[in-house]
């Protein structure tokens, strides 16, 4: 596990419009029994144009996928399984969306 790892979204009831989630939680904190997620939904499935600074899209696995922020969780790392990528390219623009819906700028 570590930060910015993207995990497949195992909850079956909100796997189909959420089918994954990034994990934002520094890794200094890795010890803990739980990690802090945004989930990513299918850019294509979204019927408005959302905040680009708060919800930013990215490239997944060649899909468009807009990064949820305002939908950030904790979850029991158990629940999270192996990772099936990695955004640590994608830094920058996630801790801004963070800092964006936490701070307003």
């Amino acid at each position: 596990m570590g930060q910015f790892a993207v995990y497949r979204n195992r909850n079956p009831r909100t796997k189909s419009a959420l089918p994954l989630l990034v994990d934002i939680q520094t890794d200094l904190l890795e010890n803990l029994q739980t990690r802090v997620v945004i989930p990513l939904a299918r850019a294509a499935a979204l019927t408005r144009r959302p905040m680009s600074n708060l919800t930013p899209t990215v490239r997944f696995e060649d899909v468009e996928y807009v990064i949820l922020t305002p939908q950030l969780a904790g979850i029991a790392a158990k629940e999270l399984g192996a990772a099936v990528g990695d955004l640590t390219n994608e830094r920058q623009r996630i801790v801004a969306a963070v800092d964006f819906l936490l701070l307003g700028f």
